[in-house]
């Protein structure tokens, strides 16, 4: 507990202390108490910086001579650059081809070193590797690296500051460092509070993993939660594995009416992968009526062009 209390307090003045939300009308139709924590109106526009800016604080000053590296098409990419910046650390970004023009852009914008690669993972692992030799750069996993994981749980630890008694806290499981870091907080401050992740029903490898007890992954990613498609690490797992109540799988259709639903009627911008932990309160109401239910809202980035609904 108190190893993780210093995480807090070292990532803090880095970080958004960002708002919890209600809506009456998210209530009545769930029939829950829900309580978003909503990252979206975090620096860069996901929870992303908390655990970008535990790694580089949890590096010597030798390393941070030398800069940091992470390979990543998205929200980590653009945290990793801004925590750099701000602590005044080169960060070289490997992005592959495939990465929306936006999110490149943003990463610029933040200072980061850009690469491109080519669009697989072993591409841009490859990538990485030549920079790690060139430069003597850290490299930082955006999901499967214990200090990444422990500062994403700071999100989870603002939430039970703000609001206590949960019967449950729900967020999003992609590649699994936010997952996990929610584990390791709730679990340290509110040991009765159950977690659980939510999955797309088309990239459904946590749940599946929770099931098998080992590392599974998917043949497609075919779902609108861009976020989401990446699967499980080696320290992420044992974490999920030991502390995660149960996944709820979503559909598509149900990952977008959750979107809508938030856009319209509680009048925030939130992106899809955060839909998911929204569609899980909505998919089953005999587990959270009249619970007390708290949900992580990962992110906001999103193309306004391009909405699903």
């Amino acid at each position: 507990m108190q190893n993780l209390l210093k995480v807090y307090q070292q990532v803090q003045p880095h970080i958004h202390k960002t708002p919890v939300l209600q809506s009456r009308l998210l209530n009545e139709a769930t029939q829950a108490s829900v309580f978003l924590k909503c990252e979206n109106f975090q620096k860069t526009g996901s929870y992303k910086p908390r655990g970008a800016s535990n790694a580089i604080l949890n590096l010597s000053e030798e390393q941070r001579s030398k800069g940091v590296v992470t390979h990543s098409s998205g929200n980590f990419a653009g945290a990793l650059s801004l925590a750099a910046k701000n602590l005044g650390v080169k960060a070289y970004i490997v992005m592959p081809s495939s990465a929306p023009e936006i999110k490149r852009k943003a990463v610029f914008e933040y200072g980061g070193i850009v690469t491109i690669s080519g669009p697989t993972l072993a591409e841009r692992e490859m990538a990485s590797d030549k920079i790690q030799k060139e430069t003597g750069a850290t490299f930082i996993h955006p999901s499967n690296d214990l200090d990444v994981i422990d500062g994403q749980g700071t999100a989870c630890y603002e939430l039970l500051q703000e609001e206590s008694n949960f019967d449950y806290i729900i967020a999003p499981i992609g590649g699994g460092g936010l997952i996990a870091g929610t584990c390791l907080f709730a679990n340290a401050f509110s040991p009765s509070t159950k977690v659980i992740g939510a999955e797309p029903l088309e990239v459904d490898d946590a749940y599946r993993s929770l099931i098998s007890g080992k590392i599974e992954t998917n043949e497609t990613t075919n779902t609108v939660a861009d976020g989401l498609k990446t699967q499980l690490g080696s320290h992420n797992f044992p974490i999920i594995l030991k502390h995660l109540e149960q996944v709820v799988r979503v559909s598509e259709d149900e990952i977008v009416a959750a979107m809508r639903f938030v856009w319209e009627r509680m009048k925030i911008t939130i992106e899809p992968s955060s839909a998911v932990a929204v569609a899980a309160v909505f998919k089953e109401p005999a587990l959270f009526k009249n619970k007390k239910v708290g949900v992580i809202i990962s992110g906001g980035n999103v193309d306004v062009t391009k909405l699903p609904f």
